[in-house]
């Protein structure tokens, strides 16, 4: 008897409607949070300490579970009333009370966890993405929140809901209806195809039992129309605000997630979207207005060393490194690098259209509207901290359409070669810096232009030198082009030109010409080299002296750096030999172009100059020889090239360089030997101390040691086997 009733019970329990019990349990948990308020008097009380988490976590466990139970694309009896109810309109009120204490961190937990676990698509909804749009606007308003964590989440749902269908973008923007309205406007959507793919979902599909109170048929009337969202959406917080401003947030890991949230939204897919996100969203303008307010906020004045030490600093970790000495503005300085850092990312990383119109507006607010009045500006000060700011953003910059917006803000669009009296461009204006009569701006502004060189950028090396080499006006017409030696600009009878090699080298007084005949490239190299190596006379070379001092250890230091040059330059396809002279081609005025002259003139001085100056100098000229162009090779590398008259090139200034030098040694007493301890002072081997002549003895080392940098250049360029041939490091002590 008692099994059968148990038999009867238990088959009574699997005739009941499992949706049904679920259901009921659903709205007995909303009924117990609304009972909740209409029964607590107590203000204070928390809202973790009462029932409304659990009663959260028990209709979200519901959700889930009816979910499984259905077939695929089908809304539950739970989902459509809570679709229906407008259960998420209404926790979103009450999440904005904040009453009781902490309900606000309870409603942004269970929207993101509802958006993440239900699997059925929920955002097209009014009733869910109107609440979404509310509950932003909630975030991001006062800084140090206690719900950031909890916001951050939230972001992190839509974003990657966005990133699955990115024409989510406009309901969690500024709403579906808003959109439609803007459809009939003049102005096209700019999501048509994809808004016009989706239907309008407001009425999920019914499966509710008759017996249920809310039935299928409540479902499909037409909402009200005070739901729709105003126009005025986008001034006011939304999604990209919001992440904006959880980037600001003084928790580190709130501020990464943030941003790889942003990161993920502006990577979308789709064209449309992002189309969409630049043009009728405030994305390029918070992330940009953001980057000028860490600008603004940064002294007024910076050392180029402070600026320095935090070199590489990455949006990952942007707080500024603790072993490194504090300086004024330090803090401060990191945060801007950082998001400029970020912002480079995010271009790298965007779709194309986020990417150009982030690009472009970096260029306009930064660079142009910011930046060059400053590097225009009469005060050195100001002038000296935005050469050194704008060299470091350089040296993080990586995206392209960043770089190509930088190389047009510095140099322009035009490529052609400039006239002798110039318009003051920036360029121009940037080139006159490196010869100012302050030698920290000279150096600061020459280390631009060599951060700008290393960039993978063809027309920086084209505005700055190329296009006022090509034709080859420098080289007189008429002559025959030098095929040994013996037919260059009679070198071996200038008095200062007949000093032999270092030891390891050819120990004669002069190089021996080699016959024409030879075309395996090795003469040509060597008479290069030998004609760099000989040009500072043997009483002005300190270097034999020393250890570590020769040339075998430019040859290894120059091959690096041509190999990775080479690598940057070769999708440029330049050629690899030069074109030959018409001898019937009227003769032109030559122009060196402005960076040239600079650079010439600097060099032509450098026995006046002070040591760091000199350095950086000849720092640049050798980033330029390195570059394979047959043109930059002739023109600063080959030593006996028929100049044109009025023309000089690098060789000819070092040659005038010596000579004035051998005048200026007769001037001073026991040269040698100051030489030599000017030398061990600067390589500290020996206490400094202020000498007589020190700036003139500190010129004469640069002066030895950049004529064996040319000559490892020349070599590695052109190394005995022949040019442009894989090349393998040459063994010490050989040529």
């Amino acid at each position: 008897m008692l099994s059968r009733l148990g038999a009867l019970l238990q088959e009574a329990v699997g005739a009941r409607e499992p949706s049904i019990d679920l259901l009921e349990a659903f709205v007995e948990h909303w009924k117990g949070i609304t009972q909740y308020y209409i029964e607590s008097t107590d203000e204070d009380t928390p809202a973790k300490k009462t029932d409304i988490p659990w009663r959260l976590k028990q209709m979200l466990d519901i959700l889930v579970y009816e979910e499984r139970q259905q077939a695929a694309g089908e809304a539950g009896p739970c989902l459509e009333y809570l679709l229906q109810h407008k259960i998420l309109e209404t926790l979103c009120t009450l999440g904005k009370a904040e009453y009781p204490p902490g309900m606000r961190q309870q409603v942004f937990q269970f929207f993101s966890k509802v958006l993440a676990q239900v699997q059925h698509p929920l955002l097209h909804y009014l009733s869910v993405h109107r609440p979404v749009q509310k509950l932003l606007r909630l975030g991001g308003t006062v800084p140090g929140s206690l719900t950031e964590k909890e916001e951050v989440q939230f972001t992190t749902v839509l974003c990657s809901k966005i990133q699955q269908d990115p024409a989510l973008l406009t309901y969690i923007l500024e709403g579906k209806k808003t959109v439609a309205k803007k459809k009939v406007s003049r102005e096209p959507p700019t999501l048509p195809g994809e808004m016009a793919s989706i239907k309008d979902k407001d009425q999920p599909p019914s499966k509710t039992s008759d017996t249920v109170s809310c039935g299928a048929g409540v479902l499909t009337t037409q909402l009200p129309a005070d739901t729709e969202e105003p126009d005025g959406g986008i001034r006011e917080n939304n999604l990209v605000t919001s992440l904006i401003g959880l980037c600001k947030s003084k928790k580190g890991r709130v501020a990464l997630k943030a941003q790889e949230n942003l990161l993920l939204l502006v990577s979308v897919a789709s064209q449309a979207a992002a189309t969409y996100l630049v043009q009728s969203s405030p994305c390029c303008p918070a992330i940009i207005e953001h980057l000028c307010q860490l600008y603004q906020s940064m002294p007024t004045f910076l050392d180029p060393a402070d600026i320095a030490t935090l070199e590489g600093i990455s949006w990952r970790l942007p707080s500024a490194p603790s072993d490194e000495a504090s300086f004024p503005g330090k803090e401060a300085l990191a945060a801007f690098l950082g998001w400029f850092d970020y912002c480079d990312h995010i271009i790298m990383e965007a779709h194309t259209v986020v990417a150009d119109a982030l690009a472009k507006a970096v260029a306009e607010k930064l660079f142009v509207e910011i930046l060059q009045p400053q590097l225009l500006h009469v005060s050195e000060q100001s002038l000296l901290t935005a050469t050194a700011l704008l060299t470091a953003l350089l040296r993080q910059l990586r995206s392209p359409a960043l770089l190509q917006e930088a190389v047009t803000f510095l140099l322009g669009m035009e490529q052609q070669p400039a006239a002798l009296e110039d318009p003051r461009t920036l360029c121009v204006h940037l080139i006159r810096h490196c010869d100012h009569l302050s030698d920290e701006i000279s150096i600061a502004t020459l280390r631009l232009f060599e951060e700008l060189l290393q960039k993978p950028h063809e027309q920086i090396v084209r505005s700055l030198i190329l296009c006022h080499l090509e034709g080859r006006l420098y080289v007189v017409r008429g002559a025959p082009e030098p095929e040994s030696y013996e037919d260059t600009l009679d070198l071996e009878e200038d008095p200062y030109f007949t000093d032999g090699l270092d030891a390891g080298f050819q120990p004669s007084s002069k190089p021996t010409p080699a016959p024409a005949t030879n075309l395996d490239g090795k003469t040509a190299v060597t008479e290069i080299v030998n004609s760099f190596l000989c040009l500072v006379p043997e009483e002005a070379k300190t270097s034999a002296f020393l250890e570590e001092t020769g040339y075998d250890t430019y040859v290894h230091d120059a091959y690096g750096l041509f190999q990775e040059c080479s690598s940057r330059v070769a999708p440029w396809g330049w050629p690899k030999a030069l074109t030959p002279l018409d001898p019937h081609e009227p003769e032109r005025p030559f122009f060196e172009g402005h960076f040239f002259r600079m650079l010439f003139d600097r060099m032509s001085r450098i026995l006046e100059q002070p040591y760091s100056l000199n350095l950086q100098v000849t720092s640049v000229l050798s980033r330029l020889a390195l570059f394979p162009h047959p043109l930059i090779h002739e023109y600063l590398l080959d030593p006996y090239i028929n100049l044109a008259p009025g023309c000089r090139s690098l060789f000819s200034v070092l040659v005038r360089v010596i000579g004035d030098l051998m005048q200026r040694i007769q001037r001073v007493p026991q040269f040698p030997g100051k030489l030599l301890l000017v030398r061990k002072q600067l390589m500290g081997q020996v206490p400094g101390e202020q000498l007589d002549h020190q700036t003139l003895l500190q010129g004469v080392v640069v002066l030895e040691e950049f004529c064996k940098e040319l000559a490892a250049i020349a070599f590695v360029q052109f190394p005995p086997q022949g040019p442009h041939l894989c090349l393998s490091p040459p063994p010490e002590g050989h040529v």
